[in-house]
């Protein structure tokens, strides 16, 4: 790319006021090297619109089961995704301490708690449990989804995860919600209420090896919340289990 980066440093104003200049002079360069990456390295990767994101729908690599209301669903730059009727409850325990690598441990921590029909769950402030989705969601080998809050649940001081917001190139399953209520009020949530947002990245070029593939995929095709299962990552032995 010495061509483009020479360019780039005397004309930078130029490629600024006319974008499409960097795309000519990308290919130029590709096609002098004999390497044909076309677009992929002439235009950045942006986050999918409305449009993308119904077209992948259509076309069917891109998965999300149910959507029963697509016109609500579809945002203009992401889709709302509902909330599931399973739960997680971190139970108040008096131990010293508990080690995630030790299943026996973080199983006795957690309670599962399943909302009837009509009913709520009602998020107490500090409190973190673990949701799910409603969706199953199916990500092509070249998107990568990230998990966000809405708004209007984060202005009730609810966020939906802690860490696990970007979910894999090939993953497939329902997501696990990481729900916590920073605020000082009980907040009550429905089973079927929009919950969460997905947006959808393109890869510079599809993952050689998808979520699901090798490297110990242990959340591949879950159902409903899943708990820790740090206990199977290679780090830890079988004799700390």
């Amino acid at each position: 790319m010495l061509l483009f980066q020479i360019i780039s440093i005397h004309y930078q104003s130029w490629l600024l006021k006319y974008p499409f200049l960097r795309v000519v002079l990308v290919l130029v360069e590709e096609a002098l090297t004999g390497s044909f990456y076309l677009f992929r390295r002439a235009v950045p990767h942006m986050i999918l619109s409305d449009t993308d994101l119904l077209k992948r729908l259509e076309e069917g690599d891109l998965v999300i089961d149910p959507l029963d209301d697509i016109d609500m669903q579809v945002q203009p730059a992401s889709i709302d995704l509902r909330l599931g009727a399973e739960f997680l409850e971190f139970q108040r325990t008096n131990i010293s301490c508990i080690h995630p690598n030790r299943e026996d441990e973080v199983s006795k921590y957690i309670r599962e708690t399943v909302v009837e029909e009509g009913d709520e769950f009602i998020l107490h402030p500090g409190d973190f449990v673990l949701g799910t989705t409603a969706e199953r969601v199916e990500i092509p080998p070249d998107l990568v989804a990230h998990v966000e809050g809405r708004s209007s649940l984060g202005r009730l001081a609810v966020v939906v995860h802690a860490t696990a917001g970007l979910c894999d190139p090939g993953y497939q399953g329902q997501i696990t919600l990481e729900l916590s209520n920073l605020g000082s009020a009980p907040v009550a949530l429905t089973p079927g209420m929009r919950i969460s947002q997905l947006t959808f990245t393109e890869l510079t070029s599809p993952a050689a090896r998808p979520y699901g593939e090798e490297r110990g995929s242990k959340y591949q095709n879950q159902k409903g919340p899943q708990a820790s299962k740090i206990g199977n990552d290679p780090e830890f032995s079988k004799t700390e289990r």
